[in-house]
C-alpha cells in the first residue's frame, strides 16, 4: 500500500501545474502563456496540414513525427506526410498561409495553441511552421507512465533576421555528414543562415569543372563535388536555411595560388611559388589586383559557383590581407601611384568593386569581413563585423560604424566559438544591444549575427563539441527578446537542450568517449572523464601557440580535444564553494569536501591507467597538483590539523602554468575563493 501511495503521489506531482521556469525551451519565445491542463499524447496522434505551403513542411512534419515517436516509443501510425488535408481530424493542425522563401526578412513568425483536446499551429508560411514544430517538441513532458504537452499559447517571431553559423571547411575538411547534422541542429535552434567557408590558405574545397587544377593542386583530395554542394543546399532549404558560400580573396589565397600562381602578387611568381599551408596563421599570399587574368579566372569561378547557391549573398572574405606582396612588387606599386591609391585599402577596394558586377550578373550581393568597409566601397555590400578588443576596437564598434555608414551588417565579434570561451561570454555579448545610439533606420541595418567556427583545431570527430551547445545560447541571443538574459535559466535549460541535440545527430557527447578510449588505450575511462569535467581547453588560441604547434594533419584525439568549455564539475564545484562560503553548515561543507576526495582518488586511478596508456602521462602533473591541493584543503576545511597555506598558494600557481596537456583547471577560481 505504501508503494502504491508513493506512485500515485508521483503521478499527481508530475501532472501538477507546470511553471514557465520548468520549461526547457530554447530559444525562449517572445510571448508564452501557460494554461492549467495538459494534452495527453497517445498512439493515435496524427498531423494535418492545410493551405498552400512549400513542400518542405511535409518533410518537417514527418521528421517531427519520427522524433516524437523515437522519444515516446508510441509506434505512431502516420507515415510520410505528402498532401494537404490528409487527416482532417488530426490532433495537430498546421495552417500555413503560403510557401516561404529562403531569404532574409522573410516572415518566420508562428502561433502555437495547445488545448486539452487539440494542438493548432498557425504560421504565415511553412518557415514559421517549422519553428513552431521545434517549440512543440521542446514542450513535451512526461510522468512515470505517459507523455503530454502542457496547455499553452505561444506567439513567437525572431528578434533578428540573420541567425547564422559559419563552418570553416578549409583548415580541416568537414565531410557532407558533418555539415548535414549541423544543419539539423541549426534548424532545431531556429537558425536560418549557414555560412560555408570553402577556400583559404589551407585548402580549396569546391569543385570548379573548368578549372580542375584548383582541386587537383589546392585540396589534398578533400573537396565537395558540385553534386554534393547541390545536395547540401537542397537539404538546408528543406530546413528553412539559407546557404551563403565564402571564397576568401584577395588574401588567404595560398591554396588558390598553388594551382594558379600566375595571378599571385609575388614579383617572380610561377610554378612552385605558392603552396597549400599546413599551419594556421596569416600568410602573405594575395591575388594581383592589377592583372586582368585575375578577374578572368575569378569570373570563371563565380560563373560555376553562383548557380549552385540560389540565395542572394556571396561572401568574398576580404580579411587579413597584410599587403606585403603588394608592397614589394614594383609593378603593383606603380599601379597604385598612377591611380593615386594611398595604401592597400584603396587597392583592395578597387579589387572588390571589380567583383560586384561579376556577382550582380548572378543576382548576388557581395558580403565581406569588415576590412572591405572603406570610403569608396559600394553601400550595397554587407559588412561582416568580426574585430573587437583584441584588435584594438571597442565591442560593437565596427557593427555600429557599418550601420551608421549605410551598410547592412552582421555581427560575429563576441561569437567566435573557436576561442573556447564560456557560454556566458557569448550569451552576454552586448554588442548587439549597443545600437541604442542608432536611429531606427540605422538599427534596421543590423541584420543579426553568426557564430564563427574556424577549424584549425576542429576535425569531424570533435567539431560538434566546439559548436554545441554554446551555439544554442547564441541562437537564443539572436532570436529572443534582449531581456531574456538570465544565466541560471540558460544553464538549466541548456542541460536538456544539449542532450536533445544528440536526437538530431550531433555527436558532442558521444564522441567524447571515443576520444577518451583512445587516450586510455581502451581501458576504463571513468578517471579520465572525471578529470575532463574539471579541465577546459586553453582559450584565445593559446593552445596552438600562434599557429605553430599544430598542423592540419596533427592529431586532434588528445585530452584537450575531449575537454569542453564550461566543464560540468567545475561549474558545480564553483557554485558549491559560493554556497559554502555563504553558509558553512555541515551539508554545504560535505558537498565541497566530497569533490576533494573524488579528485584525490581520481589522481590515483589515473596513475594506474597511465601504466598502460602513454597518452595519459602528460595529464599526471596537473592531476597530481589538483590532488595535493585537495589534500591541503581537506585539512583546512575539516580542521583536523593546520594546512600549509604557503604550500597551497605555490601549488595553485604551479597548476596555473601552461602544461603539456594544453588544458586549464576550471576549478581554480573556486579554490582561490576558499583561500
Amino acid at each position: 500500500m505504501k508503494y502504491i501511495l508513493i506512485l500515485l503521489l508521483s503521478v499527481f506531482v508530475s501532472n501538477a501545474q507546470i511553471q514557465k521556469e520548468q520549461l526547457d525551451l530554447m530559444p525562449w519565445p517572445q510571448k508564452i502563456d501557460l494554461g492549467t491542463g495538459t494534452f495527453a499524447l497517445n498512439k493515435n496522434f496524427k498531423v494535418n496540414i492545410t493551405a498552400n505551403p512549400n513542400s518542405r513542411i511535409f518533410i518537417g512534419a514527418t521528421s517531427f513525427l519520427r522524433r516524437l515517436d523515437n522519444r515516446t516509443g508510441l509506434f505512431l501510425p502516420q507515415n510520410f506526410l505528402t498532401q494537404i488535408n490528409e487527416s482532417p481530424e488530426a490532433e495537430l493542425q498546421i495552417n500555413c498561409g503560403s510557401a516561404g522563401k529562403i531569404e532574409i526578412n522573410e516572415n518566420e513568425s508562428y502561433e502555437l495553441i495547445v488545448t486539452s483536446s487539440k494542438i493548432t499551429l498557425n504560421a504565415p508560411n511553412d518557415l514559421g511552421a517549422l519553428h513552431g514544430l521545434e517549440t512543440l517538441l521542446q514542450l513535451l513532458q512526461n510522468n512515470s507512465t505517459s507523455y503530454y504537452f502542457p496547455t499553452v499559447s505561444i506567439t513567437d517571431a525572431p528578434r533578428f533576421t540573420w541567425r547564422g553559423l559559419m563552418i570553416d571547411a578549409s583548415r580541416h575538411f568537414q565531410p557532407v555528414a558533418v555539415i548535414k547534422r549541423n544543419l539539423d541542429a541549426m534548424a532545431a535552434m531556429k537558425m536560418n543562415v549557414f555560412h560555408w567557408h570553402l577556400a583559404d590558405d589551407q585548402g580549396w574545397r569546391i569543385q570548379i569543372k573548368k578549372l580542375p587544377k584548383l582541386t587537383d593542386l589546392g585540396s589534398n583530395g578533400n573537396f565537395y563535388s558540385q553534386e554534393e554542394i547541390k545536395d547540401i543546399v537542397r537539404y538546408a532549404d528543406e530546413r528553412g536555411i539559407l546557404v551563403v558560400p565564402e571564397i576568401d580573396i584577395p588574401g588567404h589565397a595560398s591554396a588558390l595560388l598553388a594551382a594558379y600562381p600566375e595571378i599571385g602578387s609575388k614579383v617572380d611568381n610561377g610554378i612552385g611559388s605558392y603552396a597549400i599551408q599546413t599551419n594556421s596563421g596569416i600568410y602573405n599570399a594575395v591575388l594581383d589586383p592589377t592583372n586582368p587574368k585575375t578577374y578572368q579566372l575569378l569570373e570563371e569561378i563565380f560563373d560555376e559557383v553562383c548557380p549552385l547557391f540560389p540565395g542572394a549573398y556571396f561572401h568574398i572574405g576580404g580579411d587579413e590581407n597584410n599587403g606585403k606582396e603588394w608592397a614589394s612588387n614594383p609593378r603593383i606599386q606603380e599601379f597604385m601611384k598612377k591611380n593615386k591609391f594611398s595604401g592597400k585599402h584603396d587597392l583592395q577596394t578597387y579589387f572588390n568593386m571589380k567583383l560586384i558586377p561579376m556577382l550582380k550578373k548572378h543576382s548576388k550581393k557581395l558580403m565581406g569581413w569588415e576590412e572591405i568597409m572603406t570610403d569608396n566601397m559600394s553601400k550595397d555590400a554587407i559588412i561582416h563585423a568580426w574585430r573587437g578588443v583584441n584588435e584594438g576596437l571597442q565591442p560593437g564598434e565596427s557593427l555600429i560604424k557599418a550601420a551608421k555608414s549605410g551598410y547592412n551588417t552582421v555581427l560575429s565579434n563576441g561569437f567566435y566559438i573557436d576561442l573556447m570561451l564560456s557560454i556566458a561570454t557569448h550569451y552576454q555579448n552586448e554588442s548587439l544591444s549597443k545600437n541604442a545610439l542608432l536611429s531606427p533606420e540605422e538599427k534596421a541595418r543590423i541584420l543579426g549575427g553568426e557564430a564563427a567556427m574556424w577549424s584549425e583545431l576542429a576535425t569531424p570527430l570533435n567539431i560538434d563539441s566546439r559548436i554545441w551547445p554554446r551555439t544554442a545560447a547564441i541562437a537564443e541571443r539572436l532570436w529572443s527578446n534582449e531581456n531574456v538574459n538570465d544565466l541560471q535559466s540558460l544553464y538549466k535549460r541548456l542541460k536538456t537542450i544539449s542532450f536533445r541535440l544528440e536526437e538530431v545527430g550531433i555527436t558532442h557527447i558521444r564522441n567524447k568517449e571515443v576520444i577518451l578510449r583512445n587516450i586510455s588505450n581502451n581501458q576504463n575511462t571513468i578517471a579520465l572523464n572525471d578529470f575532463s569535467n574539471v579541465c577546459e581547453p586553453l582559450k584565445n588560441y593559446k593552445r596552438n601557440g600562434g599557429g605553430k604547434k599544430y598542423r592540419m594533419h596533427s592529431p586532434l584525439t588528445l585530452f584537450a580535444d575531449a575537454c569542453t568549455v564550461d566543464a560540468s564539475d567545475a561549474i558545480d564545484f564553483n557554485f558549491a564553494v559560493k554556497k559554502y562560503l555563504d553558509n558553512k553548515n555541515i551539508e554545504n561543507e560535505v558537498v565541497v569536501t566530497n569533490f576533494f576526495r573524488k579528485w584525490i582518488k581520481m589522481n590515483t586511478d589515473l596513475i594506474i591507467v597511465s601504466s598502460n596508456a602513454p597518452l595519459v602521462q602528460p595529464l599526471l602533473p596537473l592531476s597530481q597538483k589538483l590532488s595535493e591541493i585537495s589534500e591541503q584543503l581537506l585539512l583546512l576545511i575539516e580542521k583536523k590539523q593546520n594546512s600549509d597555506k604557503s604550500k597551497l598558494n605555490i601549488l595553485i600557481e604551479q597548476a596555473n602554468i601552461r602544461n603539456d596537456a594544453d588544458v586549464e583547471l576550471a576549478v581554480l577560481s573556486g579554490i582561490k575563493l576558499l583561500l
